[in-house]
């Protein structure tokens, strides 16, 4: 069976056996693997057979005559992989036996003869199935933020290839920087509603002719980045709605002989070229009329054929990177008809004689030149100032991060001979003059400035400009010489009388002035000046009184350490900005007033209404407000604009009553409400002032305080006047009596029995108690001494302690129960006494006397064991026969007596 198998396998694969001599063999072999098998070489020396030389495994390059590729597709490069879809092996190969050695012994019994030819070609047979099943076997990678997303964001994934299952949800979708090396036709075909397709910074090299067929609303492409060695017009033929693609970063030399832009009509940015990019033809940019920006990184640009750039009618703002300076003035010259602002970088000028504007005819486009990141020499500078002014359109040059190499030696007559310059706006940003200690003064520059409306001169370590030279900028009217090295003591030669006669604003911000004084009056010779900017300088003090111009209308003094303010601030303003300078008021009168920025002081407050009646906008960000009232609020009649943002809110009551139902608030508060932050109440502290509710405890905690006092005093009353009529504190002394009584010996020692009885009654039956029954006992042979609280009672002594004494000095408590009795407050309480002290000794002390029938149930039921025992136990009954009455009293002295 395994015969049959291999037979049949073999075939398919196509490597067949050699039956020559050895040198063919070893030249098939090398032909296949380039490999020996390290185990096989002292079996090899043995046999006297020749042996490949060991160049190493080189997988990629093992023949496959089978491995058919696609019609129309191109040759694949060398070392590339071959696509997944296009190898083509017989399923029945996988049957082959499981080591070499078995597999070649059934070789041999077939066609191999040579036993190191069997063993090299089976060899061969491995890898290349070892390669197949490596590439069958990748485990599906996936985008984990893909699922049933709009936004599809697989960036730095280390990604081999595009992610499987991707929707038409899917409008944007990130694979930048990863790994992926080809674009395949099923990649992207169900995405139909993609917008943006981000594949910048990976190691694309192949993109198959219709990956983007069902892209057809893509807008932005981003291919930048990646190995890519020629561009295929077929890739962006359907991809009409595209208007953004950057082609920048890969490895392309040229754009083709045709053009593959010509299907994109709708393209509005452009980005290409890389280090190697060195040819622009004709036709190469057919098809493009628009361009919003055109970027073209040419700096090691060799070859430009003229009129390559003139097919594409206008271009707002256009980038190249040029280092060749003979290809300048043909690009120039191609340009000038459709781009409006033209920035050229990392060109060296030195000298050109050719024209920029040749063979070309008004009118021209060109506006804005910048040149950035550049060099040029004194001979360039002279001869650039001449040739601009042949770009009648041009209107305002720029010079950003440059290197002037030079002196200042410039050809003043070549310069004044050819004419006035049209150019308004000059910008000298970061400029560097390594000689600058050798610079010239420009003098005879001034033919050249008059009709300057802008200059900028910023970053450049400028610290003067002669009086001479400023007095020919006669029309200028924006000056700007930030970030230089400007001092009061030269600020007077630059600014000296009659100079820049028309200035308007004037930009001497982070300058080294320290006299605010020195600096108003130097700016006093601008009769004309409406803005000026003087942040960023340390003044430190500020005087009471300084001199300005008149028509001066803008003011800046942010960040330049000024204490306080004083009158020194000219009234006519109408805007002023002293912000980040730890001021703690504000109070100066400022009628016109409109705009005022006070951000990163120490205020605690919002200023005063009244000084400044005309206000519209205010800034008090980042000071130490803690809030601002209704009618802080409502004073400033005109205010449109207030940003009061990133301050230490205290969230009261009142503060959140008004700024949360204030109707004007969201439309005042720049930044409302995710700038305006809660600093306390610490429950609060960190959520935005809108969104806090406080608690009626929290708003009102004085009320609250109050009326819970309040109620506490009612209940507290009300305790009281029940307690006063229900005899509560009655009551409490009482448990307190009985609690020290509970202390006491059950029984008083014999020596202090004063009494044969107390007897306890009411005073309704005090008549028969008095004169029947005191009369009968105490008379009586020998005669009972009975404790009756009338009689008996220290005077002074709290009453209970007289019951209690009483009882405890009693032999007997002798009760007089009748309805008065039970009804009777004072007898309850001798009942009380009784009950706690007789009851719980379990003692016969107690006599009972029914004056008058009494019901059980008539007894209150608190005194219990008194009910049980005129249940239980034997009680005396007063009759009403005389003739019983005797008995009674017989009966009764047995019971004292007992």
């Amino acid at each position: 069976m395994r015969r049959k198998q291999l037979a049949v396998a073999l075939p398919e694969i196509s490597l067949q056996a050699e039956r020559s001599d050895c040198r063919g063999q070893t030249s098939s072999l090398k032909r296949a693997v380039n490999y020996r098998h390290p185990l096989k070489r002292a079996e090899e020396a043995k046999e006297g057979s020749c042996s490949p030389p060991v160049l190493g495994l080189a997988v990629p390059s093992v023949p496959a005559p089978n491995f058919s590729l696609p019609r129309g597709a191109a040759p694949l490069p060398p070392g590339e992989p071959w696509p997944r879809q296009q190898r083509r092996i017989d399923p029945r190969v996988f049957a082959l036996p499981s080591s070499p050695v078995s597999s070649c012994k059934v070789f041999n019994q077939t066609k191999c003869k040579s036993r190191t030819a069997c063993m090299w070609q089976v060899c061969a047979i491995y890898i290349v199935l070892a390669t197949n099943l490596s590439e069958e076997q990748v485990p599906k990678q996936a985008c984990p933020s893909c699922d049933a997303a709009q936004l599809c964001n697989c960036s730095s994934m280390g990604l081999d290839f595009i992610p499987q299952g991707l929707t038409g949800k899917i409008t944007v979708l990130n694979l930048a920087h990863n790994r992926i090396t080809h674009i395949r036709s099923e990649d992207l075909q169900q995405a139909v509603n993609l917008r943006a397709l981000l594949l910048q910074s990976n190691k694309i090299s192949l993109i198959d002719e219709d990956s983007f067929l069902s892209l057809g609303k893509l807008e932005l492409l981003d291919l930048s980045n990646n190995s890519l060695a020629h561009l295929s017009p077929v890739w962006f033929e359907h991809l009409f709605s595209l208007q953004h693609l950057h082609l920048q970063g890969n490895s392309y030399r040229d754009l083709g002989e045709i053009s593959p832009f010509s299907s994109l009509r709708n393209l509005s940015s452009l980005r290409l070229g890389n280090p190697w990019f060195s040819t622009i033809r004709q036709g190469n940019f057919e098809g493009i009329e628009l361009l919003d920006k055109l970027w073209i990184d040419g700096a090691n640009l060799t070859q430009y054929e003229p009129g390559s750039l003139t097919s594409i009618k206008k271009i707002n703002h256009m980038i190249i990177n040029l280092r060749n300076t003979n290809l300048f003035p043909a690009i120039v010259s191609d340009l000038v008809h459709s781009v409006v602002w033209l920035e050229v970088r990392d060109i060296k000028l030195e000298t050109v004689e050719t024209s920029l504007v040749q063979n070309s005819t008004l009118p021209f486009r060109m506006r804005k030149l910048t040149f950035k990141d550049s060099s040029v020499t004194d001979q360039y500078i002279s001869r650039i100032l001449v040739l601009l002014k042949e770009i009648t359109s041009l209107q305002e040059i720029e010079a950003v991060d440059c290197v002037l190499q030079g002196k200042g030696s410039w050809n003043m007559e070549e310069i004044k001979s050819s004419g006035q310059s049209f150019v308004q706006t000059v910008s000298l940003i970061n400029i560097i003059i390594p000689n600058f200690h050798l610079f010239f003064d420009l003098d005879g520059i001034q033919s050249q400035v008059t009709n300057l409306k802008r200059l900028t001169i910023a970053s450049s370590k400028v610290f003067m400009v002669p009086c001479r030279l400023a007095r020919y900028f006669s029309s200028l009217l924006y000056l700007d010489f930030h970030d230089n090295l400007l001092v009061n003591n030269r600020l007077s030669e630059t600014i000296c009388k009659y100079a820049w006669p028309s200035l308007q604003t004037l930009n001497l911000s982070q300058n080294s002035l320290k006299s605010l004084k020195e600096t108003a009056n130097s700016i006093t010779h601008l009769r004309k000046l409406i803005n000026l900017d003087i942040s960023q300088n340390n003044f430190g003090e500020i005087p009471d009184v300084c001199e300005w111009p008149r028509t001066l209308k803008y003011l800046n003094l942010s960040s330049t350490q000024i204490p306080k303010l004083t009158t020194c601030i000219p009234s006519s303003l109408e805007v002023l900005d002293v912000s980040a300078n730890n001021l703690r008021e504000f109070g100066l009168q400022l009628p016109f007033l409109k705009e005022l920025y006070l951000a990163k002081n120490q205020l605690k407050t919002l200023p005063g209404a009244a000084p400044i009646p005309n206000l519209v906008a205010m800034s008090v960000r980042r000071n130490r407000l803690n809030g601002f009232s209704r009618e802080e609020f409502e004073s400033f009649k005109k205010m449109e604009l207030l940003d009061a943002s990133k301050n230490n809110f205290i969230c009261s009551c009142e503060f959140l009553a008004f700024i949360q139902h204030e109707a004007r608030i969201a439309q005042v508060l720049v930044g409302w409400p995710d700038r305006y932050i809660c600093d306390s109440p610490l429950s609060v502290r960190g959520a935005q002032v809108g969104a806090v509710h406080l608690s009626l405890m929290e708003c009102h905690r004085s009320l609250v305080v109050s009326l819970i006092c309040v109620l506490v005093f009612l209940v507290i009353l009300i305790l009281v006047a029940l307690s006063y009529k229900y005899h509560a504190f009655w009551y409490l002394r009482m448990t307190w009596a009985w609690l020290q009584a509970k202390r006491k010996p059950k029984r008083a020692p014999a020596k202090d029995i004063c009494y044969d009885a107390f007897v306890s009654y009411s005073e309704n039956d005090s008549d028969w108690v008095e004169n029947i029954m005191v009369r009968e006992l105490e008379q009586a042979c020998p005669p009972f001494r009975l404790c009756l609280h009338k009689r008996d009672f220290v005077p002074g002594k709290w009453i209970v302690d007289n019951i209690i004494d009483s009882i405890e000095k009693s032999h007997k408590t002798l009760f007089v129960l009748s309805e008065h009795f039970v009804q009777s407050e004072w007898c309850k309480y001798e009942l009380d006494f009784s009950h706690f002290r007789l009851f719980d000794e379990n003692n016969d002390a107690a006599i009972l006397v029914l004056l008058e029938p009494i019901q059980s149930k008539a007894i209150p039921k608190r005194f219990c064991k008194l009910r049980k025992i005129m249940n239980t136990k034997t009680y005396l009954e007063w009759p009403l026969e005389e003739e019983k009455q005797e008995m009674f009293w017989e009966n009764l002295k047995e019971a004292l007596k007992s």
